[in-house]
Parts: structure tokens; sequence; C-alpha cells
């Protein structure tokens, strides 16, 4: 069983930055790939970044690329994403994902998500 917990979302203009952390807990949180997801009312939930075990292989979704980045620790397993040049449309509940599969938006668990607004 792996325990996920978000932190870091907010407010911010447009053009400002955020930086989202996802503590992981658990026996084997260490061995699990990871990813970040996020949702608007309405709509699906949609992949944004994921990272493999030990951070050697990252992806993101083409409407964040270039603006944020995935990164993680390994000894005491956090998962950082970085957002950079926020735009409105970034708006959304941001969800941390352990073993994240991006073709069918699954995962083996979810964290609680943490909401992120951005205003023009």
């Amino acid at each position: 069983q792996v325990q996920l917990v978000e932190s870091g979302g907010g407010s911010v203009q447009a053009g400002g930055s955020l930086r989202l952390s996802c503590v992981a807990s658990g026996r084997s949180a260490s061995s699990y790939p990871m990813g970040w997801f996020r949702q608007t009312p309405g709509n699906e939930r949609e992949f944004v970044a994921s990272i493999s075990r030990y951070g050697s292989l990252t992806e993101y979704a083409d409407s964040v690329k270039g603006r944020f980045t995935i990164s993680r620790t390994n000894v005491g397993v956090t998962v950082y994403l970085q957002m950079n040049n926020l735009r409105p449309e970034d708006t959304a509940v941001y969800y941390c994902a352990a073993n994240p599969i991006r073709a069918t938006m699954k995962a083996d668990y979810w964290g609680q998500g943490t909401q992120v607004t951005v205003s023009s």
C-alpha cells in the first residue's frame, strides 16, 4: 500500500510559477514510476508528466513541454512538479499518481489532489 499526499497548489497570475510536491509513503514507494495528472470540472483526467523509478526517463504532455519539469527523490520519496510560465488553461486539480499508465489514465495509487488556479 502506498499513500500519496500532494501540496503546493494555490492561486497565481498568468506567467507565474508554482511547485507541487507529492510525498509517497509505504514500503514499496520508491519502486514505482510516478506521475502527475490534472482534471477540470466536467472533463476527463489529463496526463501531465511522468518520471521513471530512478528518474532517468521523463515524459510530458505537449501542452506543458518546456514549461513544467518533473523530478523526484528516492530517499523519502518525493515527486515534484515545477510549473513555470503558467497559463489560465493550466487551472485544474492536480493529482499525484504511483505507477501511472498514460494511455489509460490509470494508476495504482492516487493522491487527494491539489488545486491550481491561474488568473489572467
